[in-house]
């Protein structure tokens, strides 16, 4: 976490997890879904323990997975054997055991070395990438040479600026000054140069002396890109755009939209899912699972400006898949009265009922002619009875 890009990559993920709401929802008969009250969405939503907010505790529970690759919390029943709360614990406390029956269990060590084991139902654990699909692997032991560079050129850095000189420029004597002429010489460029008020004038040398400016050496140029190669690099590692680690030199107007949307898609979707999924899994019981389910809310991240926005709810209004309140609810705004219904523009029907209309009109037209074949004598009262038609 001394890295800086280490450090942001860590506080985007977790900072942007923790604050999407967590509703928990009920499945209908009709396919449809409810928003509901339930003691489950009140650890997600509210206080997950007495201590900590349900923001603290899914930043905290993010911070641990991103960089141990694992993230713990115990969970407390009472009495009656429901869910009263969470507790995160730190990973490098928690050890995984089976028992000879195949049993999972974790051995957790506390601050004052005391060890106690908690079985599997009562632990709330997601694990990250691994390769047994029960414990991940930490990104950081993974690219630890990564990081330790960045660490490296950063400490390079500090180091050469607070103990190095660099200096601006030289004056050149061809020989020895005479001391009458150091002091001009001393005296003119304190009076007449230092500062920045008195930069660009015109130096006045004597006794042959020249002139000459310095420039950045190559090697302090490679360390620059080093420094700047490393925050793409953890960038990667972590899949974080890096304009959001204040790397802008690739990014235009024009991508910074479409990289934000990705980085939704492709870095915080994932996490998410595996979310949803253990809460699923550890926070409601078997017969629960059915019906209910806690999903994250994160369409009021992809949704733009209020130009894209209002475009888009227009095309899906006209197609009868939103109505007004259905709208007014992604916009996190009051419901209306009858703003439940839908509606469809009149020039427009299914296509099997175009289909019917063109048989129809087809039909009507063969026998509307076999009749004028027989009967052109009575053109004038066919052509009224088409017209009618």
């Amino acid at each position: 976490m001394r890295s800086t890009a280490v450090l942001a990559s860590v506080r985007i993920l977790s900072e942007t997890i923790a604050s999407l709401p967590l509703p928990v929802y009920r499945k209908e008969q009709d396919g449809g879904r409810t928003s509901i009250d339930h003691p489950i969405s009140d650890l997600l939503q509210g206080n997950p323990n007495p201590k900590m907010t349900a923001f603290t505790f899914r930043e905290t529970m993010m911070a641990h997975i991103l960089l141990w690759g694992n993230c713990y919390a115990e969970i407390e029943y009472n009495d009656q054997g429901i869910i009263t709360a969470l507790w995160p614990i730190p990973p490098h406390r928690v050890e995984m055991w089976d028992t000879a029956a195949g049993d999972t269990f974790y051995r957790v060590s506390t601050k004052d070395g005391i060890q106690k084991n908690i079985p599997d139902y009562a632990m709330f654990h997601i694990p990250g990438l691994g390769f047994d699909g029960r414990k991940g692997m930490s990104v950081i032991e993974w690219a630890r040479q990564a990081v330790e560079l960045g660490l490296a050129t950063e400490q390079f850095g500090a180091e050469f600026f607070a103990n190095g000189t660099n200096v601006g420029a030289v004056a050149t004597h061809p020989s020895t000054m005479s001391d009458g002429a150091f002091q001009r010489l001393q005296k003119s460029l304190q009076e007449k140069y230092e500062g920045l008020g008195k930069a660009h004038r015109l130096l006045l040398l004597e006794e042959g002396m020249t002139f000459s400016k310095n420039t950045i050496p190559p090697n302090d140029a490679q360390f620059l890109e080093t420094r700047k190669f490393q925050i793409s690099e953890i960038a990667r590692i972590f899949r974080i755009p890096p304009h959001m680690l204040a790397d802008l030199e690739r990014a235009t107007f024009s991508n910074i939209e479409q990289q934000s949307t990705d980085f939704l898609i492709h870095s915080v979707r994932p996490w998410l899912v595996r979310w949803e999924q253990t809460i699923r899994w550890k926070l409601f019981m078997e017969e629960e699972r059915k019906r209910y389910y806690a999903e994250f809310k994160f369409e009021g991240l992809l949704r733009g400006d209020s130009a894209a926005r209002a475009s888009f709810y227009k095309e899906m209004m006209a197609m009868g898949a939103y109505s007004i309140n259905m709208v007014l609810e992604k916009e996190n705004e009051n419901q209306i009265p009858g703003g439940d219904q839908r509606f469809i523009p009149l020039n427009m029907i299914p296509l099997s009922l175009a289909e019917e209309y063109f048989k129809m009109v087809i039909a009507n037209k063969t026998s509307l002619k076999g009749g004028d074949n027989q009967n052109e004598g009575n053109q004038g009262t066919k052509g009224n009875d088409v017209a009618g038609k």
